[in-house]
């Protein structure tokens, strides 16, 4: 047997990734009409405050569907991935500040940066897993919060950080189409849509065939032709260039980042509602980003203290742990498959 031919047959019998049941080109259309409505729904009905809230949401469910893709793909936990939001954000606020090119140019740069480093904080998962695995990238967010809390992210200054003294400081400009609030967030629902088609055509080609073979076992995947360290890198590049322009869009949303903003229990609550959204469908991604910021929003448009989503998530990650654990998203594709069944009868 071919190796394209065990990478097809891995993915047919794989039920841990739903989406790698052969290559269907339906999914990435069903994306496309999805966000686009929701982009039509949003922009029509939401005030300001909630229109910051849902941008945010969009830019943080590309750094949420970067963690499906080594979860859900590979089942490896990496707990460093708002670290890597924030190595995204910091790249983009200093080329944009430093040589004031296109937005795009520095989002692409925070992209690459960002990869890069995912690349680097990848390096363990080689020989890694499990626990180990979660402890040593736990660690490297760690690592992380003290550096961006010794640096702080660029704000217009000179040299490499990038550093205003006194009132100096600027913002970074958002996009020549999208200047304002009700555009950004069209623009944000757009890149979002492209990562998520990106993650999606992985999940459904030769990749996505690869890492169900990995899933399933190493000494399987490399008896089957796959070479498993360049694919695991391949899933952390994806990651983190997910991560990185996540960051940029961040960045563009309100001009500059703050450092306390990227603490390493932000990682841990990025996957926690990575589970809950659901690693294993796309809109899982949207569902947890929508999660970590409008939920937010929410409680502190009703008056309440929004750190009470600390409760509210633990409390939804022990239900998805215990019952659910394909998260909202696969207990959504499980109800609409039984409508599906109804309406065949």
């Amino acid at each position: 047997m071919s190796t394209d031919k065990t990478l097809s047959a891995a993915a047919m019998s794989s039920s841990s990734s739903p989406v790698t049941t052969g290559l269907s080109y339906r999914p990435l259309l069903v994306i496309v009409f999805a966000m686009a409505v929701f982009a039509a729904l949003v922009s029509l009905l939401a005030n300001a405050f909630w229109l910051s809230a849902t941008t945010s949401a969009m830019a943080l469910s590309l750094s949420v569907a970067g963690v499906a893709v080594l979860y859900g793909q590979l089942g490896l936990v990496s707990l460093c991935q708002f670290a890597l939001v924030g190595v995204g954000g910091w790249a983009t606020l200093r080329i944009g500040h430093a040589f004031h090119p296109p937005f795009e140019v520095s989002m692409l740069a925070g992209g690459i940066v960002a990869t890069l480093t995912g690349l680097l904080f990848g390096i363990p998962a080689l020989r890694l897993r499990g626990l180990y695995l979660a402890l040593v990238t736990l660690m490297l967010a760690g690592a992380f919060q003290i550096v961006i809390s010794a640096w702080g992210f660029p704000d217009g200054g000179p040299g490499f950080l990038g550093r205003a003294d006194g009132s100096g400081r600027a913002m970074l400009p958002r996009p020549d189409l999208a200047t304002e609030a009700v555009p950004y967030f069209l623009y944000c629902c757009a890149v979002a849509t492209l990562g998520l088609l990106l993650v999606q055509w992985h999940k459904i080609s030769r990749p996505g065939r690869a890492w169900a073979l990995i899933r399933k076992g190493e000494t399987v995947a490399i008896s089957s032709g796959v070479n498993v360290l360049a694919y695991k890198a391949w899933a952390f590049a994806l990651s983190g260039f997910l991560a990185g322009i996540a960051g940029a869009l961040l960045a563009g949303n309100v001009g500059q980042l703050e450092g306390r903003a990227f603490s390493a229990f932000e990682s841990l609550n990025l996957f926690a509602l990575a589970t809950v959204g659901g690693a294993y469908h796309w809109y899982g991604a949207v569902i947890a980003g929508l999660l970590l910021r409008a939920l937010p929003a929410l409680l502190t448009d009703l008056g309440i203290d929004g750190y009470v989503t600390i409760g509210i998530f633990g409390v939804a990650l022990f239900h998805a742990l215990a019952t659910a654990p394909t998260g909202i998203a696969g207990q959504i594709a499980t109800l609409a498959a039984r409508f599906r069944k109804g309406d065949d009868r």
